[in-house]
């Protein structure tokens, strides 16, 4: 079976042309191709398929609230080829018993490959490290290790998994948040929480980790990644680290390219988050840094919330936000419309980058002959509204509900087999 995609631009440049797909692969480039199949896409852009290293897709454990299946259906509509599902589960993804089977139900879904993330520590714990030699060696393939939701606070376990993962050439991803920093805080420390009452997260609790880890990085001879850097001071620990030439990368979620702490004033619970929404100059930061490849990629950091854990007094509500169909559009509006990234440079942050940090052979590659049909297509001309319970997720907490974002997704294709067609998944 073979199929056509017709009149696109790749990465948004120069003329239109159809690509061909057979087997898996990019077969031909050019004008007036014919096969078995056709897409239709004249005026739009083809690009990679997007990679998402930081997902939350709930199962095991927390089902009622999103399942790999549904969350595979947002990442496929999204545009995604491929996701890692944090290890924050129940039970916690500590054995690659829990790796394996997310996994294959990745795999027994189809719409993208499902890549289970391995906790850094038993339990997320933070005591005694797990056996990622086993999880890597599993049928799940472990490429990155997390405990995400909590930071691996003690200095010398950090250590001892920075050069754990480098005999075995994994990534260790940090949640840069010292807790005896943030115990009882909901709200980034600033005005506006204090003229609310709300107990404040101060950005040090962020950038000390990321300076610690930074430094644990360099003298064993590891890298690092920071998930979800929120703050205009890591952006400055980052530039001095890398300066120094210590690996490490760094991601940042749509929402802390968008959106600030003005939004607090209703205490929607919708509005809390782990690291918390910053400043407004904190935003314009961490899309300053996103353009100069200070921070290296976009994580959607999707995670989705019964309405019961969200709907609730905002100290007592679940910190997490829907992502993953909505990135896109955030990078488009944030970065592409002011001129901050060309569509080469959305292909390089949500594609190419997050591939190379985990080492994923056929994620990010070329639009060229030869290379795996992971595609998106992207109307760059849509624009669309934002409804939480229109989503394929099983939950509707979205902070852009009743926003009108720019760009839409008009196809997605894992290894030449359409996943996502004209909004509507394709089993």
């Amino acid at each position: 079976m073979s199929l056509v995609i017709r009149g696109v631009r790749l990465y948004g440049e120069g003329d239109p042309v159809d690509v061909l797909v057979a087997d898996g692969v990019i077969t031909e480039i050019g004008q007036d191709l014919d096969a078995d199949t056709v897409i239709d896409a004249a005026g739009q852009i083809l690009l990679p398929g997007f990679v998402d290293l930081h997902t939350h897709l709930r199962e095991p454990g927390r089902e009622d609230t999103e399942t790999i299946e549904t969350g595979s259906a947002a990442a496929a509509l999204g545009g995604y080829t491929a996701v890692f599902a944090m290890a924050n589960t129940n039970p916690v993804a500590d054995t690659s018993v829990v790796t394996d089977h997310v996994w294959h139900r990745g795999q027994q879904v189809g719409l993208v490959d499902v890549h289970p993330v391995g906790a850094v520590t038993v339990g997320l714990a933070g005591k005694q490290l797990t056996e990622m030699a086993l999880m890597n060696a599993g049928t799940g393939q472990v490429r990155m290790f997390s405990d995400d939701g909590v930071c691996v606070q003690d200095p010398l376990v950090m250590r001892r998994a920075l050069e754990y993962a480098t005999g075995l050439g994994v990534l260790i991803a940090q949640h840069a948040e010292e807790p005896r920093l943030t115990v009882g805080a909901v709200a980034h420390e600033g005005p506006n929480a204090a003229r609310l009452g709300l107990a404040g997260w101060p950005r040090v609790a962020e950038e000390s980790i990321v300076a610690r880890d930074a430094l644990l990085a360099r003298d064993a001879g590891a890298r690092v990644h920071i998930c979800h850097a929120s703050t205009a001071g890591t952006v400055e620990l980052l530039k001095w680290a890398k300066a120094q030439g210590i690996s490490i990368t760094a991601e940042v979620t749509p929402h802390h390219l968008l959106l600030d702490d003005s939004r607090l004033d209703t205490y929607d619970g919708v509005n809390k988050v782990n690291p918390p929404l910053r400043e407004s100059s904190d935003a314009a930061a961490m899309r300053q840094a996103l353009a100069d490849g200070i921070i290296d990629c976009v994580a959607t950091d999707h995670a989705p919330h019964a309405e019961q854990d969200k709907c609730v007094e905002f100290a007592n509500a679940r910190p997490g936000m829907l992502g993953l169909q909505t990135a896109l559009s955030v990078v488009v509006e944030t970065m592409v419309t002011p001129g901050l990234l060309t569509w080469r440079g959305v292909a390089k942050v949500m594609s190419e980058n997050p591939a190379r940090i985990v080492g994923l052979p056929d994620q990010g590659r070329p639009l060229e002959v030869g290379e795996p049909a992971n595609l998106v297509v992207v109307d760059p001309d849509a624009s669309w509204t934002v409804q939480g319970s229109a989503l394929a997720s099983k939950s509707a907490n979205t902070p852009f509900e009743a926003m009108s974002l720019p760009a839409a997704v008009t196809a997605t294709l894992l290894r030449g087999r359409v996943t996502a067609l004209g909004g509507t998944v394709q089993s």
